[in-house]
């Protein structure tokens, strides 16, 4: 524990005089004193973790929603299926789109049929130009004609194009690969572009948001290395991911982006945390905690079992002239679970109870038994 320990043995004795001085009565009764162990404190170096709560999101989170409307024909994929970018999802049958497929083909033939003619009309008007026996105007009229026909002609293939795309949107893809996540349609669904038919959460790596206030956050990067945020952000410790059941992710991520603007509500400011999470283990949505580690270069150590609540505060018992002195102490947990690292409230060479406080009280006269 790194404490100058001295373990000393306390006891209360405690006894009651119904009369006379220098002897005992035999009415007098004496309780038999009870060791306590203590240990005089000393200030040395300790590593701890603050614990923010996160929240956990994937790499990319993209909703997927139909490009033209229509009922689900068919759904290729179930929730939590990993799925590959490409790989078709879901099957819209959209007449509105066979509709504009058809009415495209049909301009396109009508401008071919057109085009066709006014090549016709130039071959046939073109020898007697040539011959003089049609002016030269006539045939540029014909000339005119046929170019409009073609430009027509590439027009209704534009559109005919732009309709056979829209169809092929019929089938909705996966723009990236990742898991799939809720269905809330069937087959048969009637769905439209306002519509979210899944979300596709590449987690690959997945992303914990978590926030600080302005003063926790200018105490945590104040002695971080780095002239600028930017260079601070990159000195940064490694952080743990403590999961929903409390348990440490194995995979240690880092603190990439901490945002330029306070929310103004609250106070805090948005920190990103990237972890690796090549074993899927990670679902995008959950939450858990973001622990971060920090050393302190001169503090108390002392045994969680040595304190006790009160209210809101902490308090244990040192000892001053044989007497038992309630203390509060401002403390913050270590790793092991076990210590107490103390910030406030105790001074070096300071002699605390480490054990047995629940019997004690304040005032309590000790006898310090060497």
């Amino acid at each position: 524990m790194g404490i100058k320990t001295k373990i000393l043995f306390l006891g209360a004795c405690t006894t009651i005089f119904l009369s006379g001085c220098g002897k005992k009565s035999k009415n007098q009764v004496e309780v038999t004193p009870k060791a306590y162990p203590v240990a005089i404190i000393s200030t040395q170096p300790a590593g701890l973790e603050i614990i923010f709560p996160a929240t956990v999101r994937g790499e990319e989170d993209i909703e997927i929603r139909p490009r033209v409307d229509g009922f689900i024909d068919a759904i290729y994929i179930d929730e939590g299926s990993s799925v590959k970018k490409g790989q078709a999802l879901f099957k819209i049958n959209s007449p509105s789109s066979e509709q504009a497929v058809a009415s495209g083909q049909a301009a396109v033939n009508s401008s071919q049929a057109q085009l066709n003619t006014a090549q016709v009309n130039v071959d046939r008007i073109r020898p007697l130009a040539e011959k003089g026996i049609i002016s030269p105007v006539q045939l540029q009229t014909y000339e005119n004609a046929y170019k409009s026909a073609q430009a027509s002609l590439k027009q209704a293939e534009a559109t005919l194009r732009n309709a056979q795309a829209t169809r092929e949107w019929a089938t909705v893809t996966s723009p990236v690969d990742g898991v799939a996540g809720t269905i809330p349609y069937r087959q048969g669904s009637l769905v439209d572009k306002e519509d979210v038919l899944t979300t596709v959460a590449n987690t690959r790596h997945i992303y914990a948001y978590f926030s600080l206030n302005e003063k926790e956050l200018m105490e945590f990067l104040k002695d971080t290395k780095g002239n600028n945020q930017s260079e601070k952000i990159k000195n940064l410790p490694e952080v743990t991911l403590i999961t929903a059941d409390g348990s440490p992710y194995p995979e240690k991520g880092r603190i990439e982006t901490i945002s330029g603007v306070v929310n103004i509500s609250t106070g805090s400011v948005n920190l990103r945390a990237k972890f690796p999470n090549n074993q899927g283990m990670l679902r995008s949505g959950s939450s858990g905690k973001i622990a971060i580690p920090i050393r302190l270069d001169s503090v108390f150590v002392v045994p969680q079992e040595a304190t006790f609540t009160q209210q809101d505060k902490v308090l244990l018992y040192k000892v001053e002239n044989n007497t038992a002195k309630q203390t509060i102490i401002s403390v913050r947990s270590m790793p092991d679970g076990k210590n107490f690292a103390v910030t406030g409230g105790l001074f070096e060479g300071d002699t605390v109870i480490v054990e047995g406080v629940a019997t004690l009280h304040e005032g309590q006269k000790i006898d310090i038994q060497k």
